[in-house]
């Protein structure tokens, strides 16, 4: 009966299972997102320690296998330090936190899950819990 209304606005609408599929989808997508800020932030780190013109650089890798709507849509912010919009760190740790306890749950290894939401930690230890989920930038440009 919902499939309507949200074709209305959503890009795809499908069933992916029973009850609680469609939960356990997101956090796949969380579980994937964190992965990619994370490599995204790196990326401009490294970018703008090495010297390079970052927006050069990012023109050139958005056209190739590292092309992702984060890379579309956020390497400019971060490599600002603009972080006042968008997914909250501290929703997404909330989402990770909800996968971690799932993964424990189903003895699934996310080591880099993990890693990534102590990252977010130390983003909101930094007052970013506000910030945009591609702050995680912010905590490599600590010198």
């Amino acid at each position: 009966r919902a499939e309507p209304v949200i074709a209305a606005y959503a890009r795809i609408c499908r069933r992916l299972g029973d009850t609680g599929a469609g939960q356990l989808a997101k956090m796949v997508n969380q579980i994937c997102i964190a992965g990619l800020v994370q490599g995204l932030s790196e990326g401009v780190h490294f970018a703008k320690k090495a010297g390079l013109d970052v927006p050069t650089v990012f023109d050139v890798i958005s056209k190739g296998a590292a092309q992702s709507w984060q890379m579309e849509n956020r390497w400019e912010t971060m490599n600002a330090g603009k972080f006042d919009y968008g997914f909250a760190v501290d929703w997404m740790r909330k989402d990770l936190a909800i996968c971690l306890a799932q993964a424990r749950g189903i003895h699934a290894h996310l080591p880099v899950t993990a890693l990534v939401d102590q990252f977010y930690s130390e983003v909101q230890k930094m007052g970013g819990n506000r910030w945009d989920t591609s702050s995680l930038v912010a905590r490599l440009e600590r010198d």
